[in-house]
């Protein structure tokens, strides 16, 4: 192996919190072109998913830099 069995688990781990933080950005189109949708700029998608996706990036690199203790 590569990494440690740790490493592999932290890297699952971030990898669902940047799916998760991608959901969370998705929708609140609408299907009429002249309606405008005001979901387009709620607090899920303007705060929260970024805040979670660059989260996980902080802790992807982290994780692939960190040293093992071996």
């Amino acid at each position: 192996m590569i990494f440690q069995k740790s490493k592999y688990i932290g890297l699952i781990l971030t990898v669902s919190f940047l799916t998760l933080g991608f959901i969370l950005m998705s929708g609140g189109g609408s299907s009429d072109p002249n309606v405008f949708n005001e979901e387009i700029f709620s607090f899920r998608r303007i705060t929260l998913a970024p805040l979670i996706i660059v989260g996980s990036y902080i802790a992807l690199i982290w994780l692939i830099l960190k040293k093992s203790p071996n």
